[in-house]
């Protein structure tokens, strides 16, 4: 029940024709977001090349 009033607010704040287009970039960001989470850090990419050029 909660969710079909949420739904219904975010109709009648954005309409349906916009609605698309905020999926469409929500999705992208959820994308981006589990893309930038496993890819290593810079500093551990970092630290393995320091490591390897000591071996």
């Amino acid at each position: 029940m909660e969710l079909l009033v949420v739904i219904i607010i975010i109709l009648v704040l954005f309409g349906g024709s916009r609605l698309p287009e905020i999926g469409k970039g929500l999705g992208k960001t959820i994308n981006n977001f589990k893309r930038g989470m496993s890819r290593p850090k810079e500093t551990d990419i970092k630290a393995k090349e320091d490591r390897e050029k000591r071996d």
